[in-house]
């Protein structure tokens, strides 16, 4: 009987552990996409500003930072 409830224990442990794997996963994926929304807005903000700007301003733009 011992051995059926240690085996149970470890099953539901690795259930577990899985399960927050997959949680963390999907956090850095969404994490990641946001992050991709944000350069991509950035980067149209950038491209917007540097249109509006008269003649030689703007070139400069640090996109790197």
């Amino acid at each position: 009987m011992s051995d059926a409830v240690s085996l149970a224990r470890s099953i539901v442990t690795m259930q577990a552990a899985s399960t927050q794997q997959a949680l963390s996963v999907e956090m850095l994926r969404q994490n990641a996409r946001a992050e991709q929304s944000l350069v991509a807005m950035l980067q149209q903000s950038v491209e917007q500003t540097g249109a509006t700007l008269p003649a030689g301003q703007g070139a400069l733009v640090d996109r790197t930072a």
